[in-house]
């Protein structure tokens, strides 16, 4: 294993860490702007790039009918879900947690140390567009801060069940549509902490009746569609293979070791699939819904991010309104980043450290992760 000189060789051009502390509020809101214009959700792509990066020429498929490319993945997917909100659904991801159900279908997956407590143990969110064929999602668990300026960049409604009252002055921001706990509870013979999952629709279990997501947004009076909070498409896909040949900084990274010291998370790539499959607690990540496959990206982005803590109990919000390094990893490939989100509602941006120009993500899902600015330096790959 070769370990990455952060400092040294694989990042270059580290921006200075700012302090902007981002601003809170309190209880909860169901109030949301009432336009409901249409908005242009036609994935942003970049046929060629302006730099000497090479990409690939990939097979031209016909569109199947009555589709279009998900702004989150680029995928072809049904024209019905284009003007439908995402849903940002918070994960347990301790050991006790797994297996867990129905996270291939998410689009994007965030990792997050979720309390500087308990071996800085991670928690997942997970973005999922086609919401409405949850058969069984999670387990689910709390949120925090953090969670909530990230689903906002989605226009996404978090889901979640409950948090510390650190999250009550974000859950009352006005960009804030959150659903908080009374889902669905499957009986997998667990601690109750871990029998609570989403479901799209109504289920009935051997523990009651519950709702789904379906009637919990319309009753909480939220809207399925994008309203005047959603700021537009949150990646640029390439709009052929991108193998980040051309980069004077571009390295080999076919097995990354996160610095998450509690779930020791890996990405190991697969040459035959090209994608980066998910590894915690030692074992690879499957999915049961998904005829047990494993969950695979096909984009990685890295965020070095600073913190602070709230109290003694580990409790802390991350220092997303920020910018500062970071990395892009695609097809056994990393480059030097730079990111930035300037808002609480606002997205971020992803710039190639020696040219500037926004990463362009090949089409599949992809994985984010929040390293704490202290254990950047442990990130290690070969």
């Amino acid at each position: 294993m070769k370990k990455s000189k952060l400092l040294t060789g694989l990042l270059i051009g580290v921006l200075a860490t700012a302090t902007a502390v981002v601003g809170g509020c309190s209880g909860n809101s169901n109030s949301e702007p009432t336009s409901q214009a249409y908005i242009d959700l036609t994935p942003r792509t970049s046929e060629v790039p302006s730099s000497e990066a090479v990409v690939e020429e990939v097979e031209d498929t016909t569109p199947p009918p009555n589709s279009y490319r998900s702004e989150l993945t680029n995928e072809w997917i049904d024209n019905s879900l284009e003007q439908q909100r995402p849903v940002a659904v918070m994960v347990d991801n301790e050991l006790t947690a797994l297996d867990h159900y129905g996270i291939n279908q998410a689009d994007v997956v965030y990792e997050l140390m979720n309390s500087t407590a308990n071996g800085r143990v991670t928690r997942l969110m997970c973005i999922v567009k086609d919401w409405k064929n949850l058969e069984q999602f999670g387990s689910i668990r709390s949120t925090r801060p953090t969670n909530i300026l990230l689903a906002a960049e989605y226009n996404a409604i978090l889901v979640h069940d409950g948090g510390p009252f650190y999250i009550n002055d974000y859950i009352a921001k006005p960009y804030c549509n959150n659903l908080s706990g009374g889902f669905a509870r499957f009986a997998n013979g667990k601690a109750t902490e871990f029998t609570e999952y989403v479901t799209s629709d109504t289920y009935t279990g051997p523990k009651g009746t519950f709702k789904g997501l379906t009637e919990r947004i319309k009753d909480a009076g939220y809207s399925e569609n994008y309203n005047s909070y959603y700021k537009g498409e949150h990646f640029l896909f390439a709009g052929k293979e991108n193998k980040l040949d051309g980069y004077a900084s571009a390295a080999a990274a076919k097995d990354i070791y996160l610095p998450h010291p509690h779930n020791k998370s890996e990405l190991h790539y697969n040459e035959q699939t090209k994608k980066y499959e998910y590894k915690e607690y030692g074992k690879a990540h499957i999915d049961p819904l998904d005829g047990n496959k494993v969950l695979s990206f096909d984009n990685v982005i890295l965020q070095k991010t600073g913190y602070r803590t709230y109290d003694a109990n580990g409790y802390m919000i991350y220092d997303v309104v920020n910018s500062s390094e970071g990395l892009y990893i695609t097809r056994g490939k990393v480059i030097n980043i730079k990111w930035s989100k300037n808002g609480e509602t606002d997205i971020t941006k992803y710039v190639i450290t020696e040219t500037g120009e926004e990463i362009q993500l090949n089409t599949g899902k992809t994985y984010i992760s929040l390293i704490p600015n202290d254990v950047w330096g442990d990130l290690t790959f070969k």
